[in-house]
């Protein structure tokens, strides 16, 4: 079958006009419909942008669906192939159902908007005043939370206009739409193609219960990112049906209102018609439960940025259990992939930089993943240029809260652009990138106290996040020093941003000289004042210029996963690191991984991973949990039970335990280098650019590698 693709409009070529419906709501659904004669054509595609969410729908069947959570002068269009939808002849129904819900954690405000285009062999259709609109069936209703700031989805179906999206309907009793301009208009300036689509599929419970009030509880197995699906066989006009969904379930067997929730109400209300009917949520939520009020027939639509399975990595050890930490993290990684990034699918939704490295890594090892990582770097360089001049990145992006920024997120960018450009040889994005990583180590160094040569007081953050976040959540710092100036952990990732911005900067053609030298001699500072005599790394310098009395775990894996320890002092370092177990946060325990792996300790790497009693993935599992967590203490202290930051750990279960890693840009070389102790076999595949490198190994001396062609190999 030959290759076929789509490309999206400039913003000059559109010749259609942005409309919406009139409406002060917070919260508003709009039904928007056009029925023309549509003669016989041959290919077709649809055009597509509108805030917040979309759903298009050619004579009743959904043909696409879609999100906009960006500024308006940065949004987003969506092409989609509808050629197998339209009849030759006859008449056409595009039937859209919009949803604009204003600001939010990951959302920004923007406006109600719609901004289509079908074409169909020579027949055009555009947005314009001929539409007609309508408020569409969804109540006024709380929010669900103060953070992502969705709304509680209670749907009526008597107010569903039967029919309105077939042909033959009578809208003459609609709104005439308010047309805002023919596009680029203020506030839509901006389009370019969506890269990344979302890929949905229906999915069943596992298990369905009957609680004693009459209620179901359907069980999906596992939190999944979803819409909940709920079908009556026979509704009454004006019955209301309550729903919930959730990540836990009370003694009784019913699902928890307030464990687990991330102190979101996870409610749903469904008024109901006459006679049989499909209720459907329009926005997703992370859940494993649904209950119902009464009998129906309970699905669920489940979400996550298109990947092709086919490329997904493979794992296999002789310790079981850390085949099923590959598979978690695996899950959580995709899952964690929306319209952007996620930090959960349920709290906030919102594309925090450090979240989205660490589900950017996992994703791109997993599944090959590269569309959603390219579109999320773009993002926080237009962070940079939207609110940074002195070079800072945004934590979280596109947002509804305006200029925020955590120091160390920033800092982490450098280190990701450069893994992205090494598994994917994409040099136009490590182009775009490179003029905003130049400027990151410029805010960097400007921080370099001359008397310490350290990064001191970096300016940033607020709150608890003031000078960096180090880790989070807060118990999750394990008593790590936060007074101190200039701390360890910070200064290794300014090392790591100075010397990842110098590659790109030698790979583009480019001077990066000074970045070498600023680095080197960054790492020296870290080496005189941060070490005590044993070679372990303290958590700081205060102000007044002495050290930190803390030792935390943080600071010495970092030291050791980033390359900064130097080599004398490996093994004292290691053994510190290692006596500690996990005393880090699931968003940077990986690095603890990376740092005893590094120093040769792969037995404890896998003590570490199958340790199901204290701190750590396996006791993720151990305690049922389908998602990585938030924190190791998640279920006890309130936070996410849907959190990806922690599927980073396949990433190093690949690299320490499978042996393989990518060591040159595009996937020309890898280096297999399997573990010298703690696995009696392992075997998988590590999708790259270039096609899957396939590994088994199994002592004492047995190694198979298959590469694909132009990939070159090192074993040594």
């Amino acid at each position: 079958m030959p290759a076929e693709f789509d490309t999206g409009l400039r913003d000059e070529d559109w010749h259609a006009d942005w409309i919406r419906r009139r409406s002060d709501e917070p919260d508003q659904y709009t039904l928007a419909r056009r029925e023309v004669h549509l003669a016989p054509a041959g290919r077709a595609r649809l055009y597509v942008a509108a805030y917040h969410r979309y759903q298009v729908r050619l004579n009743g069947r959904e043909v696409d669906r879609g999100t906009a959570s960006a500024y308006p002068d940065e949004g987003y269009s969506q092409a989609t192939d509808v050629t197998p939808y339209l009849a030759p002849g006859g008449r056409l129904v595009i039937a859209v159902v919009t949803h604009w819900n204003g600001s939010g954690q990951g959302r920004p405000e923007a406006a109600p908007g719609l901004l289509l285009r079908l074409v169909a062999g020579e027949r055009v259709v555009v947005t314009d005043a001929a539409w007609r609109v309508a408020r569409g069936p969804w109540l006024p209703a709380p929010y669900r939370n103060d953070d992502g700031r969705d709304h509680v989805e209670a749907i009526d179906g008597r107010a569903e206009p039967a029919g309105w999206d077939q042909p033959g309907f009578d809208d003459r009793a609609w709104e005439a739409p308010e047309v805002v301009g023919p596009h680029p208009t203020p506030p839509f300036t901006s389009l370019r193609g969506l890269e990344a689509r979302l890929a949905v599929a229906e999915v069943t419970p596992t298990r369905l219960a009957r609680l004693g009030s009459g209620a179901i509880v359907a069980d999906f197995g596992r939190v999944v990112a979803a819409r909940p699906v709920v079908r009556f066989a026979a509704g009454t006009a004006g019955h209301e049906v309550p729903a919930v969904a959730g990540y836990l379930t009370e003694a009784d067997g019913s699902v928890s209102r307030t464990r687990g929730t991330q102190e979101t109400d996870l409610s749903f209300r469904f008024v109901q018609r006459d006679g049989p009917q499909r209720f459907e949520a329009f926005t997703e939520l992370g859940f494993r439960y649904l209950e119902v009020a009464e009998d129906a027939e309970v699905t669920a639509l489940a979400q996550h940025t298109e990947v092709d399975p086919d490329r997904a990595a493979t794992f296999r050890c002789s310790e079981p259990a850390i085949d099923r930490v590959f598979e978690l993290a695996l899950r959580s990684a995709l899952y964690s992939a929306q319209d952007h990034f996620v930090d959960t699918p349920t709290r906030e939704k919102g594309q925090f930089l450090a979240d989205a490295v660490n589900q950017s890594l996992a994703l791109m090892a997993g599944y090959g993943e590269r569309c959603r990582t390219r579109q999320a770097i773009r993002e926080f360089v237009q962070s940079q240029r939207r609110y940074w001049p002195d070079g800072r990145l945004n934590a979280v992006y596109p947002n509804g809260d305006g200029r925020r920024d955590i120091p160390d997120f920033t800092a982490m960018f450098p280190g990701w652009v450069w893994a992205y450009y090494l598994e994917s040889g994409d040099e136009a994005t490590l182009d775009l990138a490179s003029a905003p990583m130049r400027a990151i180590a410029g805010y960097l160094r400007r921080h370099v106290d001359p008397g310490t040569g350290l990064v001191t007081d970096l300016a940033g953050g607020s709150g608890p996040y003031a000078g960096g976040i180090v880790d989070w959540p807060p118990e999750m710092r394990y008593g790590h020093d936060m007074a101190v100036a200039a701390r360890t952990s910070v200064n290794v990732l300014a090392v790591d941003a100075l010397e990842r911005t110098a590659d790109a900067a030698a790979a583009l053609g480019r001077p990066a000289a000074d970045l070498r030298e600023a680095a080197a001699a960054l790492a020296a500072a870290i080496d005189r004042r941060l070490r005590r005599d044993d070679g372990v790394y303290v958590d700081g310098l205060h102000r007044d210029g002495t050290a930190s009395a803390h030792a935390s775990q943080i600071a010495n894996a970092y030291a050791l996963a980033y390359g900064v320890a130097p080599a004398p002092s490996r093994a004292a370092v290691a053994d510190h690191v290692a006596a500690l177990g996990i005393r880090m946060g699931p968003m940077t325990a990986h690095r603890v991984l990376d740092a005893l792996a590094g120093a040769g300790r792969t037995s404890h790497v896998v003590r570490l991973l199958t340790d199901e009693h204290s701190p750590g993935w396996a006791n993720v599992l151990a305690r049922g949990g389908t998602f990585t967590w938030e924190s190791w203490d998640a279920p006890e202290a309130g936070r996410s039970l849907s959190h990806g930051w922690g599927a980073t750990v396949l990433v190093a279960i690949q690299r320490a335990l499978l042996g393989v890693a990518v060591i040159e840009p595009g996937a020309a070389a890898v280096r297999v280098r399997p573990p010298s102790a703690g696995l009696e076999w392992a075997e998988g595949t590590v999708p790259t650019q270039r096609g899957p490198v396939a590994v088994r190994w199994r002592r004492p001396a047995v190694l198979e590698v298959h590469a694909p062609a132009g990939v070159r190999v090192e074993t040594s």
